[in-house]
């Protein structure tokens, strides 16, 4: 069978078994050779792996999640890792020839899964107005026409620019360099659909939107509690971590609505009782938490400790800390006083005994760290959970001391890095300054878009120009009818990319893919070899070597396509050294050491074994650079979301078969759902009391409620029933599938991220 047929499928054929009781194990190593084989072969699989995440290798192009500092194992990575991997590293090739016999209306036809699985793209591509299928451009014609473009607008505010979390610190600089050059801070990144809940909480509650532990520290702490985080399927290397933390006597609390296999039970295939024992249990405790109820756990949690510290003067409260390091505590304090713990039970669906034995557990610890990603992030209430969290961390010390503090767990590799280099549509004045500073600009000081307000533009006629960086924004975005009808609104939209997804199928008036080098190949510009830097989850910024041979000559590194599409754009005489720039990314590193705060010396402390730590006030010596020179206690109303009558609150999710919008395969062996995806996993109880059997088809439409009080509504049709222990109320389904469910307006508040852990849906018999 061709591979243009082979990965067809019909999801009548999905085949539905039980949920796994562990994460990893052999399955895990059997998966990553298999995969690796089939895309690679053996020879470049074993060439390949051996250099992931080592320092002489490369970063993995997936999750963002350190290395232990010092202690790297032979085989650093992980299932995931290794699909990420072989996906970029393929030997399959998506060429002019394919697509002169694929139109774009095929595309359109075709799975995110078919897609992404037919190889490398190799050549420059441009789909003219009017044209049923892309044809072959040169690259200095590609930049004309890129420019053209932009230089026909009324302003520079009516182009976006859109960044992928792949790509590399250098890129990344030279990239936000080039956007602000040509006048406009329209930079909608993927952190805007992800994290920007985290970064938004914690600059106002600790002055900084990062995570504030490290490894290290995790193995310290003695109690963790992961919130509204699958570390199985989305960062299975932190599993490795969480292992060694109960060994030295870590209690791990998992808070989380699905009982993922992840938080149950790890088994290192690295080690013989991950291969013939039982492996390791991870979580001590696991709350089933309805969805959208962590604000309310968070806030019923202070309550009690509060109640504690009241009973017993001084035993609870970090009292010496709160008064020389933080404000806001006295009003946060009988704020909480005045929760309701009966609310906070009917929102969380858990326990009086299960709150006040967390509760306890919080008490007893002396180095806590709390862990969390989408699942709070992507909520109405996301920002508030997320400040109601570090407050229960802040009443007890636990910022700024080893073992202890925040870990928002950033998904795609070098995410955090992005927004270091400046990729934010609202950069504070201090790196404006030092960025023109630095090159003979003026940067535009009004605030540009983020994700969420580049689509309402695009569809509202403000902007005509659409560049991406990388990712696939069309699957990574909500309302997708919305979206796609707006990319084609635009005049013009233009890739960077290094495989084929569905965001090449839906184009402006023309579209343009350009193919970029991935993390895995070797980058030979301006007749070197190139290196490039990539920031982790907690602050570590450290090299990435690419080595293998790019899929075709007409490959360029995406910091090359940003510093020539700016000569084309900007003139030879621009200000900014493009040139040096493209053949010279030591040159690069010079000017960030200048203009970013924290990368002093940047070419020669990188270059170190294990890179460099970034500066963390809060955790270096318990500085908080915040409105106030405080950590500060935020009092929230509480927030969560009852399920209407004869409806359901959905989440949509990965499987254990896709990273972020990718899809690997059609097997989330850890949820027992083969051969498939479209699935609504749904308490079992809940399919008998809508009228439903198991294996009924059903379309899923979501409603929103408008301002005015009418509902607006969206559908995806024919979803498989599955029964699956979710608490009563509350489904799951995978994503892309499932974001034409998501209205656009709805949105976390402050952070703008689309909600998609909390769609009102009812289920409809097809």
């Amino acid at each position: 069978m061709s591979t243009i047929d082979r990965y067809e499928f019909d999801e009548a054929d999905v085949v539905v078994t039980h949920e796994k009781s562990y994460a990893a194990g052999v399955p895990a190593v059997k998966v990553s050779l298999q995969r690796g084989i089939e895309q690679m072969g053996v020879v470049r699989t074993a060439r390949t792996l051996v250099k992931l995440n080592q320092r002489n290798g490369f970063d993995c192009p997936g999750c963002a999640w350190p290395e232990t500092p010092g202690h790297r194992k032979h085989a650093e990575f992980c299932e995931n890792g290794a699909k990420a991997v072989a996906e970029e590293a393929t030997t399959r090739r998506v060429d002019p020839e394919f697509f002169a016999q694929r139109s774009v209306d095929d595309l359109l036809t075709r799975t995110d899964y078919w897609l992404g699985q037919q190889g490398r793209l190799t050549h420059p591509m441009v789909l003219r107005p009017g044209s049923t299928h892309y044809t072959p451009i040169g690259w200095a014609d590609a930049y004309r026409l890129i420019a053209d473009e932009l230089q026909a607008l009324d302003t520079p505010d009516a182009a976006a620019f859109y960044t992928s979390g792949r790509t590399s610190n250098e890129a990344a600089f030279v990239y936000q360099l080039l956007i602000r050059a040509f006048g406009t801070n329209n930079m909608p990144d993927c952190s805007n659909m992800c994290h920007e809940s985290s970064g938004s909480a914690l600059v106002d509650s600790i002055g900084i939107g990062k995570g504030s532990v490290s490894v290290p520290d995790l193995e310290q702490a003695d109690l963790i509690l992961i919130a509204g985080q699958n570390p199985g399927t989305n960062h299975p290397r932190m599993l490795s971590v969480l292992e060694k933390a109960k060994a030295n006597g870590a209690r791990v609390i998992a808070i989380n609505p699905l009982p993922e296999a992840g938080l149950l039970r790890f088994k290192d295939p690295q080690k013989v009782h991950g291969v013939v024992g039982d492996g390791v249990s991870i979580a001590d405790e696991f709350l089933q938490i309805r969805i959208g109820g962590d604000q309310a756990l968070f806030q019923g949690l202070a309550k009690l400790l509060l109640d504690a510290e009241d009973l017993t003067p001084g035993s609870v409260l970090d009292q010496a800390f709160i008064d020389e390091h933080c404000a806001g505590f006295d009003d946060y304090a009988a704020h909480m006083r005045k929760v309701d713990l009966d609310e906070v039970i009917r929102a969380t669906g858990l326990t009086r005994e299960q709150l006040d034995e967390t509760a306890e557990a919080l008490i007893r610890s002396s180095k806590t760290i709390i862990c969390w990603a989408m699942g709070l992030t992507q909520q109405t209430h996301g920002v508030a959970t997320i400040q109601d969290a570090t407050s229960l961390l802040l009443m007890r010390g636990m910022i700024g001391k080893p073992g202890a503090g925040v870990c928002p767990v950033r998904g795609h590799s070098n995410v955090q890095g992005d927004r270091t280099m400046g990729i934010w549509e609202k950069m504070p004045e201090s790196f404006l300054q030092a960025l023109d500073a630095e090159f003979g600009i003026t940067s535009p000081r009004n605030h540009g878009y983020d994700a969420v307000d580049a689509i309402r533009a695009m569809r509202d006629g403000k902007v005509g120009v659409f560049m991406a960086m990388g990712g696939n924004f069309v699957a990574a975005t909500p309302d997708t009818e919305v979206t796609e009808a707006a990319l084609r609104r635009c005049s013009l939209t233009v890739q960077v990319s290094t495989k084929l997804n569905r965001s090449h199928a839906v184009t402006g008036r023309t579209g343009l893919i350009l193919p970029s080098l991935g993390r895995t190949d070797k980058d030979l510009s301006g007749g070197r070899k190139q290196l490039v830097t990539v920031e982790d989850s907690m602050s570590v910024v450290h090299l990435s070597r690419g080595s293998l041979k790019p899929a075709s000559d007409e490959l360029r590194s995406e910091v090359r396509i940003v510093c020539e599409l700016a000569q084309t754009l900007l003139g030879a005489e621009h200000a900014v050294p493009w040139a040096r720039f493209a053949s010279d990314y030591d040159s690069i590193r010079d000017s960030i050491s200048r203009v970013v705060p924290g990368f002093a010396d940047f070419n020669t402390r990188v270059r170190q074994p294990d890179g460099f730590v970034l500066p963390h006030p809060p955790r270096d010596d318990r500085r908080f650079e915040t409105r106030t020179g405080k950590a500060n206690f935020v009092a929230h109303e509480l927030y969560w979301l009852p399920v209407p009558e004869g409806r359901l609150i959905l989440q949509t999710m990965r499987s254990h078969d896709q990273y972020n919008t990718t899809i690997y395969g059609l097997d989330d062996r850890y949820r027992g759902v083969k051969g498939g995806r479209r699935v609504i996993l749904i308490n079992a109880d809940d399919i008998a009391a809508l009228g439903f059997a198991e294996g009924d088809r059903v379309d899923l439409i979501s409603e929103w409620t408008l301002q005015d009080g009418s509902i607006e509504e969206r559908r995806a049709d024919d979803f498989r029933l599955v029964p699956y222990p979710t608490p009563r109320g509350n489904a799951a389904a995978y994503y892309p599938e499932t974001n034409p469910l998501v209205p656009l307006d709805h949105v976390a508040r402050e952070s703008n991220t689309p909600v998609s852990k909390a769609v009102t849906i009812r289920l409809e018999r097809r």
